[in-house]
């Protein structure tokens, strides 16, 4: 679906002498960067009438205009995938991602992605960045996630993002019996020599701030309640195993298997079978785009994380 954009806004006293294609950014952010590039390139977004390079320099009270086609965002292929959606209206859409899903298509996972299965139930999403996502779960991470249904739901979600005031909690089992809760202010980073991991890096690592609190104790594994107040890659997981709890069945940063003296076999066999990190995006509460209200959404522990539960607290009662 191919639709006219026509738009124009003057460049601002202080941003005079900045790039073009930063100056459209700001002054017209429902729009990526990627996009606006195209625009500039095409000779679809000018200035003063005339065409520009996307890193010429614009004067103060310039006149920026656009007058363009909006095709397409992306070019992935929808698929009938089936999804877990706990909310829709115009603007946004709330669903529970399983773990296994892998969120975006990327090299070795075309197809079977969540963007695939988005695609297929709103088509209208290929023309926002990234189909409408905002952000991500990891691939075997469970639970919830918002996505944007138009331009300007996804620029204001994306503000509420960047400002921090978008609430996500998660839950997470994680080896060993810890004492309290906490936050952990620790900086985090590409791995300098394990490049597909993170890692806490004091010297270049992005700020990145989690608190957590105990919500159940087992012999040798705790259950506690995460919040972010930043969304680092493999945050929670990098965090805890910093803390040296690492997540139960993460097979980046959790290491060997650890299992409590004189474990039962049932135990051995459920953290040594558990399929992925115990990790689950369990609540999220942000401002509507539409509306402004403040709104909020759960949803609960899936099978897989509940019998991990139910088990090393049975464990406890026989002990």
């Amino acid at each position: 679906m191919d639709d006219r954009v026509v738009l124009e806004a003057r460049v601002p006293g202080e941003m005079h002498g900045a790039r073009l294609d930063q100056v459209a950014a700001r002054l017209f952010p429902d729009y990526s960067r990627s996009r606006l590039q195209a625009w500039i390139k095409a000779g679809e977004l000018r200035v003063d009438g005339g065409r520009s390079r996307p890193r010429d320099k614009v004067v103060s009270g310039a006149l920026l205009t656009v007058e363009a086609t909006l095709t397409d965002e992306v070019a992935w292929q929808a698929e009938d995938i089936a999804l877990d959606i706990l909310h829709e209206d115009a603007s946004i859409l709330v669903l529970d991602k399983p773990a296994g899903l892998v969120v975006h298509p990327a090299a070795g996972h075309a197809t079977g992605t969540l963007v695939n299965a988005l695609l297929a139930r709103a088509p209208e999403l290929a023309q926002l960045p990234r189909a409408g996502i905002v952000h991500r779960l990891d691939k075997d991470t469970s639970g919830i996630m918002v996505v944007a249904r138009t331009l300007a739901a996804h620029s204001n979600l994306v503000a509420q993002l960047q400002a921090r005031s978008v609430r996500r909690e998660y839950c997470a089992v994680c080896v060993g019996a810890m004492t309290g809760g906490g936050t952990i202010d620790a900086p985090i980073g590409r791995h300098p020599r394990q490049r597909k991991k993170m890692a806490v890096l004091e010297a270049g690592g992005k700020p990145a701030v989690t608190h957590y609190r105990v919500s159940r104790r087992f012999a040798g594994h705790t259950l506690v309640e995460v919040s972010l107040e930043t969304g680092r890659t493999h945050q929670i997981r990098v965090h805890m195993a910093h803390r040296h709890h690492p997540l139960v069945g993460d097979p980046v940063y959790g290491g060997r298997p650890r299992l409590p003296p004189a474990a039962s076999q049932r135990l051995v066999d459920t953290l040594r079978g558990f399929p992925r990190q115990a990790l689950h995006a369990r609540d999220l509460g942000l401002q509507h785009p539409a509306t402004g209200q403040e709104v909020t959404f759960s949803c609960p522990l899936p099978a897989d994380f509940e019998r991990l539960v139910d088990v090393l607290g049975e464990e406890d009662r026989v002990a």
